[in-house]
């Protein structure tokens, strides 16, 4: 296939939270506002249930803030008593037991419960609500996603790594998922947590609020010079952590190469000091993202003693009582913790917003489209396949083929040959309309394939790559993959005719034997062989073969080229070969280079022609050279 501008590989801007919870670098969307606004449209058919979720979080807050105050009433009472004892005991009066009011205390811890347990009761019914509501959002998305995936053409993946795809459909909706569920709703509880607190504080002494506001504006300025110095080592961070996994990677998947070049000290050589540029930009973006959180929690512990101070004096004056200063010393603990959580729910919004941006991206892509060509069908043709004046180009201001013809009849054997990156399957990916052609046309038993509906189309194909590809699952169901109404003397069949059931019957389980995610619980030419019973399975017209053999060993090639050779009868068969010898007897060869066809005929002929086809030829075989 002729190369093709390949999209940016993922990357991962997620940084690192320090101890106190600085997330680093955060990947940030290109339209923030259209996205959210997007992205919320998805939960209008749970519009009641996502004010019932506001409202119960809401209320639960509003229990939680209001019992610091009413639990300090008890110790207003305790402290009532302590006073009026000690005055009586003055007064020269005998005093048996304290003069406090048990009664009304009980009743003030009773209250406390019943708010605690109601704060509780209407958290859990906020959670489970969020929790239908998110799941079923991202459960739009990915259904909406996996439709997507099957619409887009083929060109979407070849310029877009299957990490990419991957890391969209998997890492970008639980994102998503984890966001909606909590970060929603916890961004109203922190809002209303910090509007409640602070006039909690002021129906208390505005002159303490006055004390604990004090510290929100230092707080902010830490946050502002320590923060921006944090993005920077941890943008380095990434960089170096990113060196370092691929080192990691290539060198453990390429130990062989390594020991067998006495390599092994050099590659330590080369971690040590990406390593060491690991090492130098982490602590500096971990340290100061860490010391975030002590300078925040030194500030506040100085402002609660200065509240602790003049709290003390005005119980002392008699302005403010001993259970109030109690709640506001609990609720000036409680005040920083909702600018906390606000400011990296800000962070965590954004990531999840960019995000949604990159699923709605894959949501948007375009089509394939369906044109139909609209022409004539030829009725009175003997060709199965037939190429007529074929124009095609990856790209719209290059064309690979510009007037290409080929005729294929039931039975017949077409090769495709050229070096490598010469673009052999082109034009396999136009008799499947993976991409359509630019101009002229590509019938089959004598109509236009784009007058077809893809289906259709491919159901008269079968492929069998050289990168072999199973699914998790038992051998007999990856063999039955080909065809599903396949009966089971039917995939016993097809097994033994590609030489699959002579290894299966002496595994423990047998056709039952369940592939892993790799298939790598059975060798690779094994492999190869169960793709190829799959595709006799299916029992196509016409058969394609990317050079089906290339993996196994010399024993078994010679028995699927047997096998071939009698599934082949009556069949239409395209066969990319990467070795000449195994296609001297087609009945057509089309030669490639640099993406376009630059000779076609049968061997003899194109060996007559002594041009590109018999260089090749005679490379392979004279010098022994392979071009594959």
């Amino acid at each position: 296939m002729a190369d093709k501008d390949k999209a940016p590989q993922p990357t991962s801007n997620r940084g690192h939270g320090g101890r106190g919870g600085f997330q680093g670098v955060v990947e940030k969307p290109h339209n923030f506002w259209g996205t959210t606004r997007r992205l919320l449209n998805y939960m209008q058919d749970r519009l009641i249930g996502l004010i019932l979720v506001f409202a119960f979080a809401i209320i639960s807050v509003i229990f939680q803030i209001r019992t610091p105050k009413i639990l300090g009433e008890a110790t207003t009472e305790i402290f009532k008593g302590l006073m009026k004892g000690n005055a009586q005991q003055k007064a020269g009066f005998s005093v048996a037991s304290l003069p406090i009011n048990y009664e009304k205390i009980v009743q003030i811890i009773l209250i406390v419960i019943v708010m605690y347990l109601a704060s509780a009761v209407f958290s859990f019914f906020q959670q489970y609500i969020m929790t239908r509501i998110s799941q079923n959002t991202v459960y739009k998305l990915r259904r909406q996603m996996k439709g997507k995936m099957r619409l887009v053409p083929i060109k979407y993946y070849d310029s877009h790594s299957n990490g990419d795809i991957m890391s969209r459909a998997v890492n970008d909706m639980d994102n998503i998922a984890s966001t909606l569920q909590q970060s929603l709703t916890q961004a109203v509880t922190s809002f209303v947590t910090f509007v409640g607190t602070l006039w909690m504080m002021f129906t208390i002494s505005w002159k303490l609020t006055l004390i604990a506001l004090v510290t929100i504006p230092l707080s902010l300025v830490i946050v502002g010079i320590v923060a921006p110095r944090s993005q920077k080592y941890f943008a380095a961070q990434q960089k170096s952590l990113g060196l370092l996994n691929n080192q990691v990677e290539e060198n453990y998947a390429g130990q062989i190469v390594l020991k067998s070049f006495n390599k092994e000290q050099d590659t330590i050589d080369q971690f040590e000091v990406q390593n060491k540029k690991y090492y130098q930009a982490a602590w500096k973006a971990q340290f100061i993202s860490g010391i975030i959180m002590p300078l925040m929690i030194f500030l506040n512990n100085i402002g609660y003693v200065f509240v602790a101070v003049v709290g003390g004096i005005q119980v002392a004056n008699g302005t403010v009582t001993l259970g109030n200063v109690q709640a506001f010393l609990q609720y000036t603990n409680q005040f920083s913790q909702p600018i906390s959580q606000l400011a990296n729910l800000m962070n965590t919004i954004q990531s999840t917003i960019a995000s949604a941006e990159r699923v709605f991206e894959v949501i948007d892509e375009e089509e394939m489209k369906n044109t139909k060509a609209n022409r004539p069908v030829e009725t009175d043709t003997d060709n199965l396949v037939e190429l007529e004046h074929v124009q095609f180009g990856y790209t719209d201001d290059e064309l690979l083929m510009k007037d290409y013809n080929l005729a294929v009849k039931r039975g017949q054997q077409v090769a495709i040959v050229g070096p490598t990156g010469a673009g052999k399957t082109t034009i396999i990916n136009l008799l499947e309309r993976f991409y359509d052609v630019k101009g002229g046309s590509i019938r089959l038993k004598g109509v236009d394939t784009r007058d077809l509906d893809r289906e259709d189309l491919r159901s008269h194909f079968a492929m069998v790559l050289q990168d072999t590809w199973l699914f998790t699952g038992s051998i007999y169901d990856n063999i039955k993959y080909g065809r599903e109404d396949a009966s089971k003397d039917d995939i016993i069949e097809a097994a033994k005719a590609a030489h699959v059931d002579e290894f299966v019957r002496k595994l423990p389980k047998g056709y039952d034997t369940v592939l892993n995610e790799s298939a790598s619980n059975i060798s690779q030419g094994q492999r190869q062989l169960i793709t190829i019973a799959r595709a006799f399975v299916a029992d196509p017209e016409i058969l394609i073969l990317d050079e089906a053999t290339s993996s196994v060993d010399t024993r078994t090639e010679v028995q699927i080229q047997h096998a071939m050779s009698q599934l082949l009868e009556n069949r239409t068969s395209f066969v990319v070969a990467h070795r000449l010898s195994t296609i001297q007897n087609a009945d057509n060869i089309i030669v490639m280079n640099h993406g376009a066809v630059v000779e076609t005929g049968t061997h003899n002929e194109l060996l007559a022609k002594n041009g590109f086809y018999a260089d090749l030829y005679n490379s392979q075989f004279s010098d022994d050279v392979s071009f594959d």
